[in-house]
């Protein structure tokens, strides 16, 4: 077997090691403490665990139907109306997935083909882009501003041809905690309706929001809601990331595509645990009261790192804090990252992976979604560093 022949012809040949795989590396070989992977290190609600529970010892332990449990579907439509005003018919309109991330590659799947153009917003997560790439397109960039991350709406317009099949947002946004607004989706709408270009908008921290903010949805906005595939995580609302579950909703059109990559690609998602969501997600508390929750959790770190040489503006949702250095030092963000796992015990994300031609902006970036004694740990070293 020429092995050397075959790698040649590699479909990712620019794909490397994520951020995320070598920072976890060096993070567990020098023992720090780790902010820098977006999971809580602490325990799903023991009501949720019990619904699984009992779900498994009442027999839900066979295939699911492909789109998922009705019932869970059902739930899924009513929270998305009573939130957004839009709604989901729950038999064609809503999938149930393995998480956002195949929710995310589905859909581009599905639409995506050879030469077509996506517009990607950095700096961004990294599943967007290999995605597109494997189904022969081509991302096309647009960057955020730093340091506060808003979108420059005329170099959006810009990169808008008639070649742009799809649109890929994400609100709030990974990594750099920011929402985008009223008017951003507004603007946003303005610019897609003359095309015939489909909006991704990846919402998993759509719970997550602090201030008083709202989440704008793509579902609330009537020309985006009829060309958009509305992309969120059970996982990460419910402190439940290895589970792997969320959700895709989009009009009937273009979900019936969606559907015919889905049930070749993973069929169906984990039975039981759809069975015990149905049944959570009907305390809407459950959800609605993470603001505060993570909120707390927010501001009990940037309170806690005050009198350090890092500046920062609060996160406005996710559970991610971005850190300016430029105090500190002015050099490359991957560099002052390892310093920071090797010399001081304690790992964060640089920013630069995920920004155009890794533009260093100075920030690092970390995940407040942890136990208070880890916030702690953690304030200690950023304050002394």
């Amino acid at each position: 077997m020429n092995y050397a022949l075959l790698t040649s012809k590699s479909k990712l040949p620019d794909v490397k090691t994520t951020i995320f795989t070598t920072v976890g590396t060096l993070a567990r070989k020098h023992n720090a403490i780790d902010l820098s992977q977006g999971f809580p290190n602490f325990d799903a609600d023991p009501k949720l665990l019990s619904l699984v529970t009992d779900a498994m010892e009442s027999g839900h332990n066979q295939y699911a139907p492909m789109p998922g449990y009705l019932g869970l579907r059902e739930v899924i439509s009513e929270k998305i109306e009573t939130l957004h005003n839009h709604r989901y018919n729950p038999e064609n309109e809503i999938t149930v997935t393995v998480g956002a991330t195949q929710a995310i590659y589905t859909a581009i799947t599905a639409f995506i083909g050879l030469g077509d153009e996506v517009i990607v917003i950095k700096p961004a997560y990294d599943c967007y882009e290999p995605a597109i790439a494997l189904n022969g397109g081509k991302a096309i960039y647009v960057q955020l501003n730093a340091p506060d991350y808003t979108i420059d709406w005329s170099d959006f317009k810009e990169k808008i041809s008639n070649r742009t099949k799809m649109v890929i947002i994400n609100t709030p946004h990974n990594p750099s905690g920011k929402i985008l607004s009223k008017q951003d989706m507004l603007m946003l709408q303005e610019l897609l309706k003359p095309t015939n270009s489909i909006l991704l908008s990846d919402e998993v921290y759509e719970h997550i929001i602090f201030d008083g903010e709202t989440h704008h949805s793509a579902s609330r906005f009537k020309d985006l809601a009829e060309r958009s595939f509305i992309c969120a995580s059970f996982g990460k609302t419910f402190h439940v990331t290895g589970w792997k579950i969320g959700y895709c909703a989009a009009p009937a059109e273009l979900m019936n595509e969606f559907r015919k990559v889905h049930q070749f690609a993973v069929f169906c998602v984990d039975h039981p645990v759809q069975r015990a969501l149905a049944m959570y997600l009907k305390n809407t508390a459950h959800y609605l009261e993470l603001n505060n929750f993570y909120q707390q959790k927010r501001d009990f770190f940037l309170n806690g790192i005050k009198a350090s040489r890092f500046k920062f503006t609060p996160s406005q949702g996710t559970y991610f804090q971005l850190l300016d250095y430029t105090d500190i030092t002015m050099e490359n963000d991957e560099s002052l990252g390892k310093r920071l796992i090797v010399d001081h015990r304690l790992a964060s994300i640089p920013i630069s992976s995920f920004n155009i031609k890794n533009r260093n902006d100075h920030m690092l970036r970390f995940c407040f979604a942890k136990k208070q004694d880890t916030l702690e740990k953690a304030i200690e070293i950023l304050c002394s560093f």
